[in-house]
């Protein structure tokens, strides 16, 4: 989704360090952060808050435990159809007749654009300074894991999906609940579906776009100096319209272009730091692994690490969440399940390549050293003293272990920032309309009218400091995993009863390639 993804209080450390000042001590913003702070905090405590006795946040276990109960239950299918789902991917089963509005790629790339964003910069560095370098090993782990979440709900969102005489679809977590569970004659799944409606749009507005709009205009004042915000605002919400406007179709075409352009700059620009320290990319693998099973250095030892590295898989690519079976529900196929494989491949290249990448180079780099006063990983700033890595270097940290081979990096991570935040906010402006129009009906006029507020929160993200505000909403966006699960759970035996059918019916040719 990507925001940061951090809990509240790191979310608050972040933007400090992303150079956004805090709200002012007057005014509007003062209100509503105090109104907000007040009416809201509890909520937000409620999300992130942790196991007790412990630094791991419910929600993540919520997420991991689905993820790994998934994994089992499908025999590990993110590595049976790992093949497959690259041939899918590449159009080799695709018919062009089939009823959807984007190919497998587009719907790929317009769930991507939603997960990969500031998280796999400045949290894959949090997770690191404070779990080390073992965080790294737990961190693909749930990756992994989280594949097969994806495949789930993926699958049932394109089964259950609305298709209408125009060509256009609406699918999601919404339409499974009710369809699905009416199906099964499960009781409760309207509620649980307008639950997460709710949660989808308010979590659209805050976290999938506010937050995004504020970090990009703070990262692009950190090289051309001080502006005002509303003018980021007011361009950011212009562009977002006119790619918006025009639909899903539009909103893939741009994702298909922006987000394979992104993810190659950044994962290339690391894999040639890599290159370039090739002698010690066995040392770095060295502290990956026995730092996920050592209490050498780490705070917490191995459990310190595993909870770093979980937290940040799971707030990283977003799995069981709900949100990407929304974008992958407009594919063309006639199979659902074929569409729960092309999304297993999301967690893989968000969290196991991307996030990995990042982690690499931080290593590789020497960034950072054990305190052995302290135990705590520190920035290994020469001449500057030492201090603890928490969510305000998160950025920082990054930046510098990449600018330590390229002095120019710091301008490539603005445009970065910038591509990540301008493609998060379009991804979410659909799941946001999707479930807008579940709760209030399709049309133009109704979808207009959600488009137009949505660039306004554009504008009041870019040019306030409404934390409160966005971090009510952030957690409303890892809320939507609570009915999604449950919904999950229930229906995971069609999704196998798919599975089966489709795995049957490709083995004995009867599901054969186009072209």
């Amino acid at each position: 989704m990507t925001t940061m993804k951090l809990n509240a209080p790191a979310l608050a450390g972040l933007a400090a360090g992303l150079g956004v000042a805090p709200a002012a001590a007057q005014g509007v913003d003062e209100t509503v952060n105090q109104i907000f702070a007040s009416s809201t905090g509890w909520f937000v405590q409620l999300i992130f808050s942790n196991f007790p006795g412990t630094g791991f946040p419910w929600i993540v276990g919520w997420l991991v435990i689905a993820a790994s109960i998934f994994t089992l239950y499908f025999g590990f299918i993110q590595f049976r159809a790992f093949g497959h789902s690259l041939a899918l991917v590449r159009g080799d089963y695709s018919d062009p007749n089939d009823a959807g509005e984007v190919s497998h790629f587009q719907a790929l790339t317009t769930a991507l654009s939603g997960t990969v964003g500031l998280g796999n910069i400045a949290g894959v560095a949090v997770a690191i300074g404070i779990g080390g370098p073992g965080a790294t090993f737990w961190m693909i782990l749930a990756g992994l894991l989280g594949m097969a979440s994806k495949f789930t709900e993926c699958t049932l969102g394109v089964k259950y999906r609305n298709e209408y005489a125009d060509g256009t679809v609406s699918g999601g977590p919404m339409y499974y609940m009710t369809k699905g569970f009416a199906e099964r004659r499960l009781p409760g799944g309207k509620f649980l579906a307008v639950l997460f409606a709710i949660f989808c749009i308010l979590g659209s507005f805050g976290g999938g776009n506010m937050f995004q709009a504020n970090q990009a205009h703070a990262q692009i004042i950190n090289v051309v100096g001080e502006y005002p915000g509303w003018i980021t605002g007011v361009v950011m919400a212009i562009i977002v319209f006119l790619v918006i406007v025009g639909g899903l179709k539009s909103i893939a075409r741009v994702t298909e272009k922006v987000v394979p352009f992104m993810a190659a700059l950044y994962v290339i620009t690391a894999l040639v730091i890599i290159a370039m320290n090739y002698d010690m990319i066995g040392t770095a693998l060295g502290q990956i692994i026995t730092g996920a099973f050592t209490n050498d250095g780490v705070v917490g030892g191995a459990i310190g690490a595993l909870i770093q590295g979980f937290r940040r898989a799971a707030f990283s690519n977003e799995a069981g969440i709900g949100s990407a079976a929304i974008a992958h529900s407009a594919v063309r196929t006639k199979e659902p399940v074929t569409e729960g494989f092309v999304s297993l491949l999301e967690p893989f290249i968000d969290t196991v390549i991307i996030c990995t990448m990042t982690a690499l180079v931080i290593i590789i780099t020497g960034q950072l050293v054990s305190d052995p006063a302290t135990g705590l990983f520190v920035l290994n700033e020469a001449g500057d003293g030492i201090r603890t890595v928490t969510g305000n270097s998160g950025v920082a940290l990054t930046s510098d272990a990449f600018s330590s081979a390229f002095g120019w990096f710091r301008y490539v991570l603005v445009l970065a920032v910038v591509l990540f935040a301008f493609s998060t906010m379009i991804s979410w402006s659909y799941y946001g309309l999707k479930a807008w129009t579940f709760l209030f009906g399709e049309g133009q006029t109704k979808e207009l009218i959600f488009k137009v507020i949505f660039c306004v929160f554009v504008v009041i993200g870019a040019s306030a400091s409404l934390g409160p505000v966005i971090d009510f909403s952030d957690a409303m966006i890892f809320a939507m995993a609570i009915p999604n699960i449950i919904a999950l759970y229930l229906l995971m035996p069609i999704v196998r009863a798919e599975t089966n059918s489709y795995l049957s019916r490709l083995r004995t040719g009867q599901i054969r390639k186009y072209g």
